[in-house]
């Protein structure tokens, strides 16, 4: 998982906006400080997984807190928080040992071991 900067930002008479200075175009909002947070959240992750199914290239690696807050994103910043999300880099082959019945039961409902496995983990860990 890496963490990236959110910016919050909050004009009179709107909604406290939300941006990623890692993520141009990635941006939402909230009528709170907690709603701005959580829409912020779901937006980054959705945004990153957008990415990814359209091969767009993803940041090589997180601007540092220090380095968001000199962003022009960040010009009249109220707050700042940090988001987890889950990166994908580059795939590794492991070798597994595993219950037999529990192989025949993956087997009958796909015939990619590796992808069912990869989605059964994100979705334990609450990654995708």
């Amino acid at each position: 998982m890496t963490q990236f900067v959110g910016v919050i930002h909050k004009d009179k008479d709107s909604d406290y906006g939300v941006s990623f200075p890692d993520f141009p175009g990635c941006i939402s909002a909230g009528n709170t400080l907690q709603e701005a947070y959580e829409m912020g959240k779901e937006a980054l992750r959705g945004h990153i997984e957008t990415m990814q199914e359209y091969g767009d290239r993803l940041p090589p690696k997180a601007m540092s807190l220090d380095q968001a807050q000199k962003h022009e994103f960040s010009k009249n910043a109220i707050t700042f928080f940090m988001v987890e999300a889950y990166m994908p880099s580059k795939a590794k082959r492991i070798n597994i040992t595993m219950d037999g019945a529990i192989i025949e039961a993956i087997d009958a409902v796909t015939k990619n071991r590796s992808a069912f496995l990869e989605q059964a983990v994100k979705e334990k860990l609450h990654i995708a």
